[in-house]
């Protein structure tokens, strides 16, 4: 179990303090422990020792196959543009390149039916990005986000939120509720 890095009892106090801002070390600290985990993916090793698919084999196939570089990185902003570059069903996913690292940090992962609306209005997602953005620019570092979909992905929506599940397993994105807990992620909130 990963200890909460972001409390002010890691730091010599008694409990959380909301109000406590991250320093350069601790948000290095929390992106190479990530960077950890999803470098040798991205370098297409095998997934880490002891995790475990809950899927049929042809979804871990899919999955292990999915290579978030060969997609194209458009700006967070894509969904402003008068046309969308994208239509129809997608498994979407948000990235990081910090300059210190030697691979990106895959921070959200996400499917649609409606890849040109999904970004639009409201989304969690973009609460947390906004956050981690903030965070790394009071502490002195860029961040490089991008997003990027893949269309070629099952039309069925159990279908593709199992592949976007099996992602999810696979990666640990630390944006996505299943994975929060395990990276302490300090920029999301549970309400």
């Amino acid at each position: 179990m990963q200890g909460d890095l972001f409390t002010t009892t890691a730091l010599g106090g008694t409990g959380p303090d909301p109000d406590l801002p991250l320093q350069q070390d601790q948000l290095l600290r929390w992106q190479q422990q990530l960077h950890a985990h999803q470098a040798p993916l991205f370098r297409g090793e095998p997934a880490a020792a002891g995790q475990v698919s809950l899927f049929p084999d042809a979804l871990a196939d899919n999955a292990a196959a999915f290579d978030p570089l060969a997609l194209t990185p458009l700006p967070l902003s894509f969904w402003r543009w008068p046309s969308s570059p994208h239509q129809g069903a997608a498994i979407y996913l948000v990235l990081d390149r910090p300059a210190n690292l030697e691979q990106p940090l895959l921070l959200y992962v996400g499917e649609t039916m409606v890849a040109d609306r999904r970004w639009k209005g409201e989304h969690d997602c973009k609460a947390y990005l906004a956050a981690y953005g903030e965070a790394l620019q009071r502490c002195s570092l860029t961040p490089c986000l991008s997003i990027r979909f893949s269309s070629d992905v099952p039309r069925s929506t159990r279908a593709r939120r199992a592949l976007e599940q099996q992602l999810i397993q696979r990666w640990l994105p630390p944006f996505n509720k299943e994975t929060r807990q395990r990276w302490s992620t300090p920029f999301t909130a549970e309400v």
